[in-house]
């Protein structure tokens, strides 16, 4: 399956929505955009996660570098997260203590705290899913627009 990345703003914030497949193959493009996107001067981000069908420690290390840079820039990245695999898989590497988790877009757009997690970010390291390098269960669904 192919990455699907559609952006727009709500505010302050970005809304970067993924949909398909995170992994090895399609990490560098979401990598490449998220990092567009902060060049741009979009540093309140909300990664909307809720279509992402598979997710591997490629795409995990990406989100990890993009909530560094979001930092260094002064500002946040939220995820939102309502694919319980994907979910299962922010628990079992514990990144689901490092990023700010919200169930649906709504709640995400409605958080005023600042997305501040309870753990720091790991370093970039490509290690951050080191114990769990898939989810998903290989189910597919219709992309018509890839990036």
């Amino acid at each position: 399956m192919d990455l699907t990345l559609n952006t727009r703003a709500q505010g302050e914030r970005t809304i970067l929505e993924v949909a398909g497949e995170v992994d090895v193959y399609t990490g560098p493009t979401l990598r490449d955009r998220i990092s567009d996107l902060l060049d741009g001067g979009a540093h309140d981000l909300v990664v909307d996660l809720s279509r992402v069908e598979f997710i591997d420690s490629t795409g995990l290390g990406v989100l990890v570098g993009a909530l560094n840079r979001a930092r260094e820039l002064g500002g946040s990245l939220r995820l939102v997260v309502s694919q319980e695999r994907v979910l299962k898989l922010l628990r079992i590497t514990g990144l689901d203590q490092v990023f700010a988790v919200r169930p649906s877009l709504v709640d995400a757009l409605a958080d005023t705290v600042p997305a501040e997690p309870t753990t720091p970010a790991p370093a970039d390291t490509g290690q951050a899913a080191s114990n769990a390098s898939t989810a998903g269960d290989g189910s597919t669904g219709d992309q018509s627009e890839a990036s």
